[in-house]
């Protein structure tokens, strides 16, 4: 069987994840071995960002809504006041272009549902 992969325009690709990866697992606080494809959930939390969408409206292609929303709490977090998260560091860093708003209008989209 064939497994069909969809892609969506708020994807970036390995080669770029790759260079954010080492960032966003960088405050890994668990030892135990993921099980869950980080790719993935960053591409989750793009498609979020970009489309608007609801937590419990993510489409079953990507993670959990659960675990995509774990990693988001886990990125989010800042470290001080002045420094920006692990998330907004890797945005920045892979020139991701979502809805032409400031990251901190964007923010809204992040709801607990």
């Amino acid at each position: 069987m064939i497994n069909i992969i969809k892609i969506y325009t708020s994807d970036i690709n390995r080669e770029a994840f790759q260079e954010i990866e080492p960032l966003l697992l960088s405050n890994r606080k668990r030892p135990r071995p993921r099980t869950v494809d980080v790719y993935e959930v960053f591409c989750a939390l793009l498609y979020i960002l970009k489309s608007g969408c609801q937590w419990g409206m993510l489409p079953r292609d990507f993670p959990s809504k659960s675990t995509v929303y774990y990693y988001f709490k886990l990125w989010k977090e800042k470290p001080s006041e002045m420094e920006p998260s692990l998330l907004e560091q890797a945005l920045k860093k892979c020139s991701w272009r979502g809805p032409h708003q400031p990251w901190s209008e964007r923010q809204h989209y992040f709801h607990d549902s």
